[in-house]
């Protein structure tokens, strides 16, 4: 149940959700249920990974063997073992590469369906939303939110599958290859990875507060930005562009100070992953050098140690950049997760039916509303519009006029009271057919940065041309249109600037006409 509007949260990231959550929601557009050829990817991606593995951790042993080869004083022996193994280790490395190579192939599809698939089912969300939840909001910041969210998507399916998962594999993998050598081995090495998993989470759990501070800075520099742009006649109008600069100018400041911070908790945890991996890798391979020296390793052995150490401090290395990334993604798409966590205020009921329009008759009956229960904007209003009649409204400002039209077109619902149309209460009847059923022309006219063709058009789906151009007479445009370098194809401009005032009134009055409504 939508809670009352007076009751409702006003923080706009109240929805934001936990990392549990957020992986909760994640899954299914890994494993969807209803895309077999999609969960087959999956399972082949997972198959190409552990050939990649196999190969990976067998490519030393080949190039030790090939070392121990090179010490054999028998020269035809030599030639076959030695060389044969060093091929053997370059194919091996090869077909580890190609593994994963083919992985990323098979696996791509998945991620772009899971980012398309996320990418609609947020921004079909966000235009479910009422009209006071896009009035609180600045559109800046939400399309940042959304820009970060989506990319995060495929960022978290790739990395989650491909990079903690292998790790885990080549590490136990690792492990069980360096008990045959000697247990310390295995200990020094679980040592590192255990020091470096804990001070790299650490400092990452910092940088993360670090970085969700930059990324609201980053957020509001944009939103002022667009702002600033989006109505740069206002701006002309009273010669603010060096106040909007410096807006502006404040706004990157803040921003800087908080990529500044960031940038030096990097080098700080960049520096001691460095000293933590090279400690460990010190110690195994003085340890490696004095089994040489005692007899029970062989400089075959003693390579392959090496081999494997340089193996493993790549994917750590590389598991410090994922971890930071990944609980970024988290932090990323919980922000956009919280949109779609965000309540429809104005929803059908189960049993709705569709407005029947059969003569057109409007009635307001003792309607109440307020946008804010400490303000009423209507009061006991009754009126009724009969079929053909014309009402004009008038009042002072901020009496409820503009508030009418919105009650009407359903953007709110009434605190109390009933508005109907041919006697069906609107909240008893779809939205989506009330707002078929009427036509609206605002007095701010905002157009799409398309064609005046495609503004047109916008008020049916999928007009014919010659639809688009009686419309455009019935509103005294064409002849205007036609006399333009693109005729139909001319483009407007973000918000239709490059029009006059009454050219954009008329454009609105055109797709209105199209629209037809009852």
């Amino acid at each position: 149940m939508v809670p009352p509007l007076d009751q409702r949260p006003s923080d706009p990231d109240a929805g934001r959700m936990n990392g549990k959550d957020i992986i909760r929601r994640v899954a299914p557009y890994l494993w969807p249920q209803a895309a077999p050829n999609i969960r087959f990817r999956v399972v082949v991606s997972l198959i190409l990974l552990l050939l990649s593995k196999v190969v990976a951790l067998g490519a030393p042993q080949l190039y030790g063997r090939a070392v121990d080869a090179l010490s054999q004083r028998d020269v035809p022996d030599l030639l076959l073992g030695a060389v044969g193994l060093t091929v053997a280790y370059g194919l091996a490395r090869m077909g580890s590469s190609g593994f994963q190579q083919l992985r990323d192939v098979v696996f791509a599809p998945v991620a772009q369906r899971a980012f398309r698939a996320v990418a609609r089912e947020t921004f079909e969300h966000l235009h479910g939303l009422s009209l006071r939840y896009h009035i609180s909001r600045k559109t800046g910041a939400l399309s940042r939110v959304i820009e970060r969210g989506v990319k995060a998507i495929e960022f978290l399916l790739r990395f989650l599958l491909f990079s903690i998962f292998p790790l885990v594999l080549e590490l136990l993998g690792i492990a069980i290859i360096f008990l045959q050598f000697d247990l310390w081995y295995v200990v020094i090495l679980a040592v590192t990875i255990a020091s470096y998993i804990w001070f790299t989470f650490g400092v990452t759990e910092w940088r993360i507060k670090l970085r969700r501070e930059m990324n609201t800075q980053d957020t509001e520099a944009n939103q002022r930005a667009i702002d600033s742009l989006l109505n740069f006649e206002t701006v002309k109008y009273f010669a603010a562009e060096s106040r909007e600069v410096d807006r502006y100018d404040h706004s990157i400041s803040r921003y800087g100070v908080s990529a500044l911070k960031t940038a030096y908790s990097l080098a700080f945890l960049n520096f001691g992953q460095s000293v933590l991996i090279s400690g460990g890798v010190i110690y195994v391979m003085v340890l490696a050098a004095l089994g040489v020296q005692d007899g029970t390793m062989s400089v075959g052995d003693f390579v392959v140690v090496n081999a494997y150490m340089i193996q493993v401090t790549l994917p750590l290395g590389f598991l410090g950049t994922v971890y930071r990334e990944i609980r970024q993604s988290l932090v990323d798409m919980g922000e956009m997760f919280g949109l779609l966590e965000q309540p429809k205020e104005i929803v059908d009921k189960v049993d709705a039916q569709d407005l029947r329009v059969e003569c057109g008759q409007i009635e307001f009956r003792d309607v109440h509303f307020h946008y804010d229960s400490n303000r009423p904007i209507l009061s006991g209003v009754n009126l009724t519009v009969g079929p053909g009649q014309t009402l004009a409204i008038v009042g002072a400002t901020g009496a409820g006029k503009s508030s009418i039209g919105r009650l009407l077109f359903r953007f709110y619902d009434v605190t109390k009271g009933a508005i109907l149309i041919d006697g069906q209460d609107l909240r008893d009847v779809t939205l989506n057919s009330v707002q078929k059923a009427i036509g609206v022309v605002p007095q701010d006219i905002v157009l799409f940065n398309e064609t005046i063709g495609y503004n047109i058009a916008y008020g049916k789906d999928d007009p014919s041309q010659a639809e688009i151009i009686a419309a455009a007479k019935q509103a005294c445009l064409h002849d205007f249109i036609v006399k333009l370098p693109d005729g139909y194809d001319t483009t407007v401009g973000e918000r239709g600037l490059k029009l006059s005032g009454g050219e954009k009134q008329r454009v609105g009055i055109a797709r209105t006409l199209l629209k037809n409504p009852p």
